[in-house]
């Protein structure tokens, strides 16, 4: 396998797009709960930030709906790259039937870790808002015009913290794929 200059067996691709789609349709599941979650915490990340960076999408549903729409369409995108790099490290070519395993242990690796850093970055954002101190947020209190700003700064701790979850899952996940590539596979990439 050539990182930059990649070449893909015809024969491949079906599987690749497969397993892009199933990360895809995961990632957006995943993203739509974890709004609900900051949501609950922050309805002004959502109604000052996030819903006017996805108005194309406002079909003008209840608020939270909303806010899981934009939590599908913002991770969906992320689950098909990530699960793209995973079928392009060789999850892909690992038979059958180790490769399912492969493939729910590699997708679970990605999630487990974007919730624990997530829940991470949750416990950071309550600990540092604890104070009362949000100075350093007062620029965009008075940009957004916020009320809540402490649940504001939470959230944005959260979600900073689950996308760099998603990328140490990511690595973590390409390292067992590789693993389980070298395993399994009898010839050579």
């Amino acid at each position: 396998m050539d990182i930059f200059y990649p070449t893909i067996k015809r024969g491949r691709l079906p599987a690749m797009i497969g397993v892009s789609m199933i990360g895809a349709i995961l990632g957006g599941i995943y993203g739509a709960l974890h709004d609900q979650v900051s949501y609950s915490i922050s309805e002004e990340y959502f109604t000052k930030v996030k819903f006017h960076q996805f108005s194309y999408a406002d079909f003008g549903l209840h608020p939270r709906i909303f806010a899981a729409e934009v939590g599908f369409l913002a991770s969906a995108g992320i689950g098909m790259i990530v699960a793209w790099f995973l079928a392009r490290l060789g999850l892909t070519e690992i038979p059958e039937p180790p490769r399912r395993a492969c493939t729910v242990a590699a997708f679970s690796i990605v999630f487990l870790t974007a919730i624990i850093v997530g829940a991470g970055g949750l416990l950071v954002g309550i600990l540092r808002t604890s104070s009362g101190d949000l100075q350093a947020w007062e620029v965009w209190q008075r940009a957004l015009e916020l009320t809540n700003l402490r649940g504001f700064v939470i959230v944005a701790h959260l979600h900073d913290a689950s996308y760099l979850g998603g990328l140490l899952g990511l690595v973590a996940a390409a390292i067992y794929v590789r693993k389980n590539v070298k395993r399994y596979v009898t010839s050579t990439l």
